[in-house]
This record gives structure tokens, C-alpha cells and sequence, in this order.
């Protein structure tokens, strides 16, 4: 077997193992309290319900396996394209090289974009597991601020101005 295909070989089993890494969301990543009035028992029951919608939400291990195929395929066009212009520029000797570059790089990109398919996904879980959880009456982090009272600035008229005249 000559270098280059030893080189290819490994460059797919390694990109195999780099994208079989990658895991669909076990569980939210964001934190929820117990609602009011709400037990640690009904919480806990309402938290495993809605972590199975969530995860029903994503669908079947299809969308994992497509990322995973995105990690290898990058890899291995990578690996190609590599071993292509190493030949290109330093005919055999040079084909080895770039097919070890390709490798290296394709895995990076396809690393990369598995990497952010799956953190579509658990954004994508988290936000069905927020709104089961609200529903259900419990208490779940919203972005924002809290205000306490109206601000100062708030757009009132002062009480001795007159009305406009038409």
C-alpha cells in the first residue's frame, strides 16, 4: 500500500472518529425553577415530561447522523482536494503531504460544522423544553431587564403644560 492511501485511509478513520463526537442534547441547558404553588414532586414530574417532548421535538437520531456525515464527508473531500494538489505541485511525493493537509483541514471543517449543526440542536431543544416548562406553570429565565418601578425618563407630559391649539 503506498503512502497516500495509507494516508487516505487513516485520514477517514480519524474523521470518523472525530464527528462521532458529537451528541444530541441529553438534556436543556438553561435552568427552571418550581413554579409558585408547585411541589418538587410535581416539578420533577413535569421536567421529565417535557425533556421527552424536547427531545421528541428534534426528531429521530436522523439529524445527529446528518452531522456526523457532514464531519466525514468534509473530511474526505478534504483528504481528496489535498492529495490532489500535492500531486499537482510535487507530483507523488507531494500527494502524500497534501492528503495528510487535506485531512487535516477537512476534519477541522467538517469538526466545525457538526459542531454548529449541534448547537442549532440543543438551542432548538432548549427552546421546547422552555415553553413545556412554562406552560407546566413553572418559573424559566426570559432575557431582559426587571424594572421596579417606571423609569424617570418615561415619556409623560409635565402637568402644566397646556394642551396644543389647533
Amino acid at each position: 500500500m503506498n503512502t497516500s492511501a495509507l494516508i487516505g485511509c487513516s485520514g477517514l478513520l480519524a474523521s470518523v472518529l472525530l464527528a462521532a463526537c458529537t451528541v444530541m442534547p441529553e438534556g436543556p441547558s438553561a435552568m427552571v425553577l418550581p413554579g409558585t404553588g408547585k411541589s418538587f414532586e410535581q416539578f420533577r414530574g413535569d421536567d421529565g415530561g417535557c425533556r421527552g417532548y424536547a427531545q421528541a421535538q428534534l426528531g429521530s437520531s436522523s439529524a445527529q447522523q446528518a452531522g456526523v456525515d457532514s464531519g466525514v464527508r468534509s473530511a474526505a473531500l478534504g483528504t481528496v482536494l489535498g492529495a490532489a494538489a500535492g500531486a499537482a505541485i510535487d507530483g507523488g511525493h507531494g500527494a502524500g503531504v497534501g492528503a495528510g493537509t487535506g485531512l487535516l483541514f477537512g476534519a477541522l471543517a467538517g469538526t466545525g460544522a457538526a459542531d454548529n449543526s449541534l448547537r442549532g440542536m440543543q438551542r432548538s431543544y432548549d427552546n421546547a423544553y422552555l415553553q413545556c416548562m412554562y406552560a407546566s406553570g413553572h418559573k424559566v429565565p426570559v432575557a431582559g431587564q426587571m424594572l421596579s418601578s417606571v423609569p424617570a425618563n418615561a415619556a409623560t407630559p409635565p402637568p402644566d403644560t397646556p394642551p396644543p391649539r389647533y
